[in-house]
């Protein structure tokens, strides 16, 4: 069943490393190891609890989008779970860059992970005396544009609901997936290629892995923080974007009513970048094809994503010398 599922939202991305064969280097505690013989102890709580947090993160054209703001939720959610991390966050910011520039990457996936580090097989942290960070990076390619080519997933609304915001909190990107496994399982035995899910009363929350919204008129709203979300950086991008291209944004409560009958849908996230959804339990979205607001909010995000200022250089110097050979 497995080799048969369609695609997701998230998965389009993933093959674009197949024909890499270069060697590629992990970052584990401090050293560059290659892929083939990275790994960490059987005893590491982030393997034997899902104890720890992690962060996805995009490079394009030598600059990591929005890197500091990635840094920044990381941090945030150790702080929530109680993780200490022993590097500063300007020495995080450093050692992601050090990776990339060991793999020779201008075009990259970045999966940066913090574990509790290595215990027992008691659930007590306070026996995880150190813990352990874990920077991946892949080739990767941008998403496929839905002004210029056929582009959209189905979806349908899953039967599995976040959790409670007192709960298991997904404001905090945990190692923790298994509610969006499940949902996701849904989604394969469908046969659709992404699984929208509802919070604990019954509103709109987020996909399996990405955040998402919807269009009706010249009005977007995307699920308040209430519902169980993610504080995504591409929703927050796209939120930036919409507002300053005049459309009339909100933060709030969605019902599936409301969700069905949009006019436009289509979901956010770091891998996904932005993705149109044209069917969701077999109704049709709008015309059930690629709508301008959709197509429009990408044509900017494209944009937003190739200047240098929108994140951190992987290579400053290359930079510099282009800088000082436009002076010349």
């Amino acid at each position: 069943m497995k080799g048969n599922s369609p695609s997701s939202a998230f998965d389009r991305s993933e093959s674009a490393g197949k024909e890499f064969e270069r060697e590629l280097y992990v970052y584990v505690n401090g050293q560059l190891i290659e892929k083939d013989k990275a790994c960490i102890s059987v005893m590491d709580h982030g393997l034997l609890y899902g104890d720890g947090v992690f962060e996805g993160i995009r490079a394009y054209n030598g600059v990591v989008f929005r890197l500091r703001e990635h840094i920044e939720r990381l941090y945030d959610s150790a702080n929530y779970i109680r993780l200490s991390i022993p590097l500063k966050k300007e020495h995080m910011i450093q050692a992601v860059l050090e990776t990339l520039r060991k793999n020779r990457l201008r075009d990259a996936y970045i999966r940066l992970l913090i574990t509790r580090g290595v215990g027992d097989l008691g659930l007590n942290p306070m026996n995880c005396k150190d813990s352990s960070i874990v920077i991946i990076t892949e080739p990767a390619v941008p998403s496929t544009d839905p002004r210029s080519k056929s582009a959209g997933i189905t979806a349908i609304i899953s039967s599995i609901r976040r959790d409670p915001v007192d709960a298991t909190s997904h404001e905090v990107k945990s190692l923790n997936y298994l509610n969006s496994i499940l949902a996701r399982w849904e989604a394969i035995e469908a046969g659709v290629n992404e699984a929208i899910m509802l919070d604990t009363q019954g509103f709109v929350s987020e996909a399996t892995a990405e955040n998402i919204f919807i269009v009706r008129g010249n009005a977007i709203a995307t699920p308040s923080t209430d519902s169980a979300i993610l504080h995504g950086v591409t929703r927050h991008a796209v939120i930036e974007i919409a507002q300053d291209l005049g459309y009339s944004v909100s933060e709030r409560r969605i019902t599936p009513f409301e969700l069905l009958n949009a006019e436009e849908v289509f979901l956010t996230g770091t891998l996904a970048e932005i993705v149109p959804v044209l069917k969701i339990n077999g109704r049709i979205i709008g015309s059930g094809k690629v709508g301008p607001v959709t197509a429009r909010i990408y044509g900017e995000f494209s944009s937003m994503r190739a200047r240098p200022s929108a994140g951190i250089q992987i290579y400053p110097d290359e930079q510099a010398e282009l800088l000082a050979s436009k002076q010349k």
